[in-house]
């Protein structure tokens, strides 16, 4: 860790504490694309912004990652219209904005721009901040024998931050790419980014990110759309 965004006075307290040590990085990455949908990576979703950067650098990873057979995993937010209009879900009840991403809407489709491959990449659909929580993320990427997590998306501040919080609490060590992760505000992601540097990840350049995923010995590329269930099918 750094003095940078909070101060040398900061960086000290967190290094006597024992936190920021380097994660060791495993030869089986898996990259977890976490919320990169139209109704977070267009600002004209008031659930959005322009994350235009974040998808490039997110494709430039992903085709990386295509020659070494290294599986991608997408995820998406998305309510049926029962749960989107009704009280059962506490967190529609603070961030009502999130009711929008309703099934089948636009606002839930993956970013076009994305060079996901339908019928082949995982998509995992989840109703929480975390791609681990009420989910089958952990035991997909388990039985594909992964032995670390790259996480990109949206948000930092929110869904990037339980992912990789979940991921390593679920025995994946974390890598975050910092070109790969966007949000609405600064602030937050900047605090985000901290956190998950000192407690949970590495967080890293997409350069390193890039070498990293590409020195991986190539392997088969999984059928990984079969292993992909939303709540148990395949989506």
């Amino acid at each position: 860790m750094s003095g940078g965004l909070y101060g040398t006075a900061t960086h000290h307290t967190y290094q006597r504490a024992g936190f920021g040590a380097a994660v060791r990085r495993g030869s089986r990455p898996a990259i977890v694309v976490v919320d990169l949908t139209r109704g977070f990576t267009e600002d004209s979703y008031p659930s959005g912004a322009d994350l235009s950067g974040v998808v490039a650098a997110t494709t430039r990873l992903i085709e990386a990652a295509r020659p070494v057979g290294v599986p991608v995993i997408f995820t998406a937010i998305a309510y049926t219209e029962a749960e989107a209009s009704g009280d059962a879900i506490a967190w529609l009840r603070k961030a009502p904005g999130m009711r929008a991403l309703v099934e089948g809407s636009d606002a839930v489709a993956i970013d076009p721009r994305l060079p996901m491959r339908p019928g082949h990449d995982p998509l995992v659909v989840k109703k929480g901040a975390s791609a681990f929580f009420g989910t089958s993320l952990a035991a997909t990427l388990t039985g594909l024998g992964r032995d670390t997590v790259v996480v990109c998306g949206a948000t930092t501040s929110g869904c990037v931050r339980a992912t990789a919080v979940d991921a390593v609490q679920s025995g994946f060590p974390v890598l975050v790419p910092r070109g790969c992760v966007g949000d609405r505000a600064e602030g937050p992601a900047d605090a985000a980014l901290f956190d998950i540097q000192a407690k949970y990840g590495d967080v890293i350049t997409l350069d390193d990110a890039v070498d990293y995923i590409g020195s991986t010995p190539a392997q088969p590329a999984p059928d990984t759309a079969r292993r992909s269930p939303r709540g148990g099918d395949s989506t």
